[in-house]
């Protein structure tokens, strides 16, 4: 079992969704996450270098929402959880993109996706 690092409620404006209003007015969407890491290494030296910096994670994930365009929630997760995959220490990493503002014409509460990845080798 690893340990884990939990972000939740990360805000960014997109303009995501397949409707022409999403691609031209945008929307705000937030994202939770959950990485999955050893905090082994970095606790027995108190290294923030042998752990994930949150600050940074949290800070790209508000630049792919930003920057890349999508139709679909489910890219932009994918997307996120990509990006997510590059750091060398997280090793299996579960996104949910929410859309508070989806276009549906009933009431509702919510509209997320989520994804989970982990590395070949984990």
């Amino acid at each position: 079992m690893r340990d884990q690092i939990t972000i939740n409620g990360i805000r960014a404006f997109g303009f995501h969704g397949v409707l022409d209003q999403e691609k031209r007015d945008g929307q705000e969407f937030v994202v939770d996450l959950e990485l999955e890491v050893s905090f082994d290494a970095a606790v027995t030296h108190d290294s923030l270098e042998l752990t994930v910096d949150y600050s940074e994670v949290a800070s790209r994930v508000v630049a792919v929402v930003e920057r890349d365009r999508c139709d679909l929630i489910e890219t932009l997760c994918a997307r996120i959880l990509e990006m997510l995959l590059t750091y060398e220490n997280v090793h299996a990493a579960r996104v949910t993109v929410h859309k508070p503002k989806a276009p549906l014409e009933v009431p509702f509460s919510g509209v997320s996706v989520a994804m989970r990845r982990q590395r070949e080798s984990s």
